[in-house]
């Protein structure tokens, strides 16, 4: 599925806010004719997008996928779309048996109305260059507390970051960064530390230094949840069914 976060405080379930999951929930629910939960491959901060998401339920055979699909979207809102359903493994898990995810943000250099709520605007020159050099460190490390929300409860702050950097596409710069998992606030922390690096307010070598300090009040503010996208989750090829 995907979904455009601005309406919604992220995906998971609250009990006093409006969720994409609860969405998803009552759409399953009225489609199945039956009170049926998903489970997501993971939470999204509240306004953050995904181009691309994963969740799965439990339910009977579903005869005609083609018309479940056609359901899910004439009950789901306008900012939610379902594009494929497949048959998995009962032990098949949105979350646990996701090996990779990857983000995008995406930064405006030229002040664009239409990107409103897809980019964040930043007038000052950034290089390009220097924010690339940067972010290839981060595949050199472990740990992550540094970009991490201080008061979160977490087993671990260790990411294997597979991948991360930056290109130009039009007056646009876009960080992509892919890891097997992330901690909450982390894409954010860390692009609003690399934009610091890009306006050289500080150095690589300050880069490092902030990553190796594993202290959140070193690094550069979170940026914006609205310029930020989840846009692909690996699964092992084996959960799906042959017939998926």
């Amino acid at each position: 599925m995907s979904f455009h976060g601005a309406a919604y405080s992220g995906w998971q379930k609250q009990p006093t806010e409006n969720t994409v999951q609860a969405e998803v929930d009552r759409a399953l629910s009225t489609a199945l004719q039956v009170k049926t939960s998903c489970v997501g491959a993971g939470r999204t901060d509240s306004g953050v997008h995904a181009r691309f998401f994963v969740a799965h339920f439990d339910a009977e055979k579903i005869e005609n996928q083609a018309q479940m699909i056609y359901k899910m979207n004439q009950l789901l809102p306008q900012d939610i779309s379902v594009s494929h359903i497949y048959p998995v493994n009962d032990e098949a898990h949105a979350r646990f048996d996701a090996v990779s995810r990857a983000y995008e943000y995406c930064i405006t250099q030229k002040k664009d109305p239409f990107l409103l709520d897809r980019a964040t605007y930043i007038k000052r020159p950034l290089s390009l260059e220097l924010m690339n050099k940067a972010a290839q460190e981060l595949i050199n490390y472990t740990n992550f507390k540094s970009f991490s929300k201080v008061k979160t409860q977490v087993y671990t702050f260790n990411c294997n970051v597979k991948s991360a950097y930056w290109e130009q596409k039009g007056n646009s710069l876009i960080f992509n960064i892919k890891s097997d998992r992330f901690l909450r606030n982390m894409v954010r922390a860390i692009v609003g530390t690399l934009i610091e690096v890009g306006l050289r307010m500080i150095s690589i070598e300050d880069f490092k230094q902030i990553v190796e300090s594993q202290n959140r009040n070193n690094a550069g503010k979170s940026m914006p949840a609205h310029a930020l996208f989840l846009t692909q989750i690996d699964y092992p090829q084996q959960i799906k069914l042959q017939n998926g």
